[in-house]
């Protein structure tokens, strides 16, 4: 008898959990699909792809792309109805025949309601199209009766001429995804690059050839390669401080045209090499164009401008007057409406005419000088392996002064010579040279960017006070924030650093930097702490007046991508308070050493009293501009102690 019962409680159980597992091999929504709350390996989960797939090939008879779209979505909680919001981007361009269009769109929301499923339709007059840009035109709908629990299954098909920009497919996404799969089928007279992006695994990864899948009216065919790809259990991609464009590392497949051989017999090398691509950049009007038109800038400076003893001088004032005097009006086209001669006369330009006219005024005055193109951490890494041009969306200037070189951009009036924007910082860069071909060059900061504080105090008994001086340096891109904060609204400057020191008062704020370009800045607080934390005869005190990192930025278990802080910094802070004949210290946090991995970085935490003063030292050092996804466990314990220094060393004094 107790073995028929155990036998029935595991059937019932088995009963209850093959009830409760998701469906991830069908579009159709199953009863389980419903009853299913939660997703066990993402608790955090606010939804989840259940079940995806695309379909991509070339109709037959309009010689178009046609791309087929299934996917079936579990509502988790109350936010997850965001993805019930489904927008749709179609391509376009200036030609009203080029353009994607999009057909056979249904949506259906599923609930459970008295154990029974119930099914709401999207109705089409809740389908919107609206233009995004003159690029792209935005398909928008939001499926109905939505709430915790729900699933959603949409599905339509895209109609699409652009057949040199094959259809690309994402596996991961902002939430998990328990099955995404992405079908192929591309003509052998169309060769594409294929990438592969992210580090997910492909669970199938197939091909075969079928032939006479296509043909033209001229009697000519072309085999194809019919590929499937599939991917299972794809975590959610969770963003996180310190890291470029997460399109970088989206798990996702990409096509680009290398080579189309028409029926005809002609060929057509779309991708071509870096030498290809050099002369088409030589003769293309924005670029190379713009680059030879090293006339316009003669006798553009007063010769007085450039009388300097050494070349590195005179290569410093041709920076400052392009920086000084041109303004960038706010657009990083560098294809497209770039005109040095109209930057000259107006005053105002883009990225590329202001750099390109940085670039000739070196070159007329005997400075070595080539521009780089290059694509900010926002906009991706370029692609190596062949030329891309489109991944490029910024240029600036290499420029060898006395054997050294120096990376320059004039648009941003914040900086010193040799300093490139942090949006710049996207770890390379292809640099220009039309006689001798164009070549890779790293781009990093050289040197450290840091900060310091030394804070002197002084313990009043008598008054119950505290009062001092806090002096600070910054350098490197630490300087460069700063400036622009202060610079911005020096009244404003002031009160945020009030705000953030509640416990003092500010008699007194002095600052070193005369100009927006300087390498540093330098500035002083006087400080008054008139409420004192007293309890009996002691007084408790944080040392921390300004803390580095108040939280870690580091909260994932695990993080796929580098940490990618985009240059090497320090950090200093040396504390000192006199505590005058009538207090001594009772309680102080003990001294502290850290050290990252591979030399990667380290933290001293050091303290002493000495002629009754106590003096506290803190060194944080980063000494690589990117982490590695190994690294990140240690990086995480490293920023979790330095976090704890500043927050929980309290320091103790009690009357002698």
């Amino acid at each position: 008898m107790k073995n028929c019962l155990k036998l029935l409680l595991f059937l019932i159980v088995f009963s209850v959990e093959a009830q409760t597992d998701f469906d991830s091999t069908s579009f159709n929504v199953s009863k389980a699909d419903l009853l299913t709350n939660t997703y066990a390996r993402d608790s955090t989960a606010s939804a989840l792809v259940i079940y995806e797939e695309g379909n991509s090939f070339f109709d037959r008879l309009k010689f178009k792309l046609i791309t087929e779209i299934q996917k079936k979505v579990k509502i988790l909680t109350k936010e997850g109805a965001d993805h019930a919001i489904v927008e749709i981007l179609l391509r376009n361009n200036d030609s009203k025949r080029s353009i994607e269009k999009i057909s056979a769109i249904k949506a259906s929301t599923y609930n459970l309601k008295n154990g029974q499923i119930t099914f709401t339709t999207l109705d089409k007059n809740d389908i919107h199209k609206e233009v995004y840009n003159k690029n792209f035109t935005l398909i928008k709908f939001t499926l109905p009766n939505i709430q915790k629990g729900s699933v959603i299954t949409y599905s339509y098909t895209i109609e699409s001429p652009f057949m040199y920009k094959y259809r690309s497919w994402t596996f991961q996404d902002d939430i998990p995804k328990l099955y995404s799969e992405y079908r192929t089928s591309i003509p052998g007279n169309y060769d594409y690059n294929i990438k592969l992006v992210g580090t997910s695994r492909l669970a199938v990864n197939t091909s075969k050839l079928v032939r006479n899948c296509l043909s033209a009216r001229n009697g000519g065919t072309a085999d194809c390669t019919d590929s499937r790809y599939v991917m299972k259990d794809i975590p959610a991609f969770v963003s996180e401080d310190y890291m470029t464009t997460k399109n970088n590392y989206l798990s996702r497949i990409e096509y680009e045209l290398k080579i189309y051989q028409g029926f005809d017999g002609l060929i057509d090398k779309i991708t071509k090499t870096w030498k290809d691509a050099d002369k088409e950049l030589r003769n293309d009007p924005a670029v190379g164009k713009q680059i030879q038109k090293t006339s316009l800038v003669k006798d553009l400076m007063n010769p007085s401008e450039l009388n300097n003893s050494s070349p590195l001088e005179k290569a410093r004032s041709i920076y400052n007057f392009v920086q000084n005097n041109y303004i960038w009006n706010g657009e990083h086209k560098i294809f497209k409406d770039v005109s040095v001669k109209n930057l000259i006369k107006n005053k105002t330009g883009n990225i590329s005419a202001i750099n390109i006219l940085l670039n000739s005024l070196f070159i007329e005055n005997g400075i070595a000088a080539k521009p780089v193109l290059l694509s900010t951490r926002n906009n991706g890494f370029v692609t190596k392996i062949y030329p891309v041009i489109s991944d490029f969306n910024y240029l600036i200037v290499q420029v060898t002064v006395d054997g050294k070189t120096y990376l320059l951009d004039a648009t941003d009036k914040y900086l010193n010579f040799g300093e490139l924007p942090y949006k710049c910082l996207n770890q390379s860069g292809r640099l220009l040279d039309f006689k001798n071909g164009s070549q890779w060059i790293t781009i990093h900061p050289k040197g450290l960017s840091s900060i310091l504080h030394k804070v002197d105090l002084k313990l009043d008994p008598d008054e119950e006070t505290l009062a001092g001086t806090v002096h600070s340096r910054y350098t490197g891109y630490h300087s460069i924030a700063q400036k622009k904060k202060y610079f911005l609204d020096q009244s404003k400057y002031k009160e945020d650093f009030e705000a953030i020191n509640e416990d003092f008062e500010i008699s007194a704020h002095t600052v070193d930097c005369e100009s927006k370009s300087e390498a540093h800045f330098n500035e002083s607080f006087e400080l008054l702490n008139a409420d004192l934390n007293l309890v009996a005869d002691k007084i408790y005190l944080d040392p921390f007046i300004i803390k580095f990192f108040k939280k870690n930025p580091f909260q994932l278990q695990e993080r796929t991508y580098p940490v990618d802080f985009g240059y090497k910094q320090s950090f200093n802070y040396a504390f000192q308070i006199d505590l005058g004949e009538h207090y001594e210290v009772e309680e102080i946090a003990k001294d502290f050493n850290m050290r990252l991995p591979e030399n990667g970085g380290d933290v001293v935490f050091n303290t002493k009293v000495l002629n009754n003063k106590l003096m506290i030292f803190l060194k944080i050092r980063f000494k690589k501009e990117i982490y590695i996804p190994h690294n990140y466990p240690s990086l995480k314990q490293f920023m979790s102690g330095i976090v704890d220094l500043q927050t929980k060393s309290l320091i103790v004094l009690k009357r002698k």
